[in-house]
């Protein structure tokens, strides 16, 4: 399921002049026994609405008093989540003559024609408060207090995210809580400015307009909204034509060796913020130790724990970089077969994280290792790797999307057709360049869409964990005979670089051996191909040429920041 709860009003919109149809509470009941969450969330006091209604035990909870109280029909306890009302404003309204004056535990209200009364005893006692209107109803409330932060509060408990939600209303309360939802509905009877913000206007009134949004739910799920509601946009083609993924799909990205898959990869993290939807990270060389709007579980040194990665998983509304640097390949693929199964039961009771993020799956999926097919199926995920021949043969049945990146992008595109037995589709009549990424919708589309490939706002330190001040192993090192040192990362290269003499460096650059590790090792096609014409120049001074490698590394790698 991708909607996991309900959240309906109460007046006008199931209940008609107070009253609730018998075949609107089956509806409901219906659909909780679908596995589905039930909030009510009303402007109504809690001891006026037991009086009325008398079937609160089909909520999970109750928000009251329009977002100022928590009730828990199961304990039948109560949580004031705001001030308490404003006694001072209650003898000045009653000195005014309002009636009738209704006082709850935050809320104070009256009705129409006595606003102008209610404002001018705000005014004069000097308050902070607001007026929040149902209707001919006016509701006298402290700041920031309304049904939106009641049903944030009631999903925190649940462990629901709100994307997650299906709202449903007809009146001014109701705009704030239903534009924080996944989908929002108006019964027929709705006033028109909800109406005109609404995902879906029903055709049916009150309780009927319920029972038949309802119906729609557990027919269409998640196609109850067009996926710019809910899903992921993939980018925009050359026509500022926006290309999305459908939530709970899984993207397969591939591309060479600094095609710039890490930047789209960010840049695709900036889109899900602000949509809203919550994110995970594994990631293995250190690509994403400072992506903004998330925390990060272990680091350089410090290897992640299950225990920490779950704590962090848990708090609402964050997203959880899992760094993998600190261990060994062995215990990497471990760590995955924990996080995988409580991320997709996680995923499946609350909506987060809406996208799990695999870098370099080659690490936690690598190719011998043994997943049933479809074991990312009901969950988004976006997967990277260089080449698709390197992760688990069962990830590749359950791709919706491919996007390729970089100078193999149309190989890729091919090869990945042949290997899962499809037809090559057809490729725009330009050949994409590196600036550009191939989309390929897996399942019904017969052409390649080229995207103008994005850059992301935040600055993208590649591989500023491993390659930077991580350790590249024994084997992989630098060695340099002239000092008789090697160098485990980048930072130590450029130090030792800098303490050759002139006979060393040329040594070096001779044999091509700065751009052989940084293609082989460190395998940035980029800085190995500037590298080597620096190499081949014979003209330039060890000064100058050694300038301009430092520059070249510290530009991509951003070594002055760590």
């Amino acid at each position: 399921m991708h909607f996991l709860a309900l959240a309906v009003d109460f007046d006008g919109t199931i209940a008609e002049h107070g009253n609730v149809p018998g075949e609107v509470c089956e509806a409901l009941l219906t659909l909780k026994n679908s596995g589905r969450k039930l909030l009510l969330i009303t402007g109504r006091e809690l001891q006026a609405l037991k009086h009325q209604f008398s079937r609160l035990d089909l909520f999970d909870l109750v928000v009251a008093e329009n977002g100022a109280l928590l009730y828990d029909p199961a304990t039948d306890t109560e949580e004031l989540i705001a001030d308490p009302a404003s006694t001072e404003l209650v003898g000045r309204l009653r000195d005014k003559g309002v009636s009738p004056l209704s006082v709850g535990r935050s809320v104070v209200a009256t009705w129409h024609p006595f606003e102008d009364a209610v404002i001018s005893s705000i005014r004069e006692l000097g308050l902070e408060l607001h007026i929040t209107f149902n209707k001919d109803a006016i509701m006298v409330l402290p700041p920031s207090v309304n049904k939106a932060s009641g049903l944030s509060a009631a999903l925190l408990k649940l462990g629901i995210c709100e994307l997650n939600v299906v709202g449903v209303g007809d009146a001014e309360n109701d705009h704030a809580f239903l534009a924080s939802c996944g989908c929002s509905a108006a019964v027929s009877n709705a006033i028109a400015s909800i109406k005109a913000r609404a995902d879906i206007c029903l055709t049916q009134d009150h309780g009927r307009g319920v029972c038949e949004l309802i119906d729609l739910l557990l027919q269409k799920d998640a196609a109850l909204v067009p996926v710019e509601r809910i899903g992921l946009q993939l980018g925009q083609t050359d026509d500022a034509r926006p290309i999305w993924l459908p939530a709970e799909s899984v993207l397969l990205v591939l591309g060479n060796s600094g095609s710039g898959k890490s930047n789209y990869v960010t840049w695709l993290t900036e889109r899900m913020i602000h949509a809203r939807q919550g994110f995970c990270v594994i990631d293995p060389e250190g690509d994403y130790l400072s992506l903004a709007g998330a925390v990060t579980v272990g680091g350089l040194t410090v290897p992640p724990t299950t225990e920490d990665s779950l704590h962090h998983l848990l708090q609402a509304r964050l997203n959880v970089v899992v760094s993998t640097l600190a261990l060994d390949p062995a215990q990497r693929v471990q760590l995955f077969g924990e996080l995988l199964p409580f991320i997709q039961r996680l995923r499946g009771t609350s909506g987060r994280p809406a996208w799990l993020i695999v870098d370099e799956a080659h690490y936690m999926l690598p190719h011998c290792s043994v997943w049933p097919q479809g074991f990312l199926a009901d969950m988004g995920a976006v997967i990277v790797a260089l080449d698709f021949d390197q992760v688990c043969p069962a990830l590749l049945e359950g791709v919706d999307v491919l996007v390729t990146l970089g100078s193999t992008a149309r190989e890729l595109v091919h090869r990945f057709a042949t290997r899962t037995q499809r037809k090559v589709p057809i490729f725009p009549a330009s050949s994409p360049g590196l600036d550009q990424v191939c989309v390929w919708d897996l399942h019904d589309a017969e052409r390649v869409v080229l995207l103008e490939q994005q850059q992301p706002d935040q600055t993208h330190h590649r591989h500023s964990g491993k390659y930077a001040v991580g350790d590249v192993g024994a084997w992989h090192a630098f060695y340099f005979p002239a000092l008789g040192q090697s160098a485990s990362n980048l930072s130590e290269f450029l130090s030792a670089l800098a303490r050759l003499d002139d006979r060393g460096f040329r040594e070096h650059c001779a044999a091509r051996d700065f751009s052989n590790w940084f293609r082989e090792v460190i395998r940035d096609d980029v800085l190995a191909n500037k590298t080597r014409l620096i190499e081949s120049d014979e003209s330039v001074s060890r000064q100058v040429a050694l300038a301009h490698i430092t520059d070249l590394v510290q530009a991509r790698y951003h070594l002055d920041d760590l």
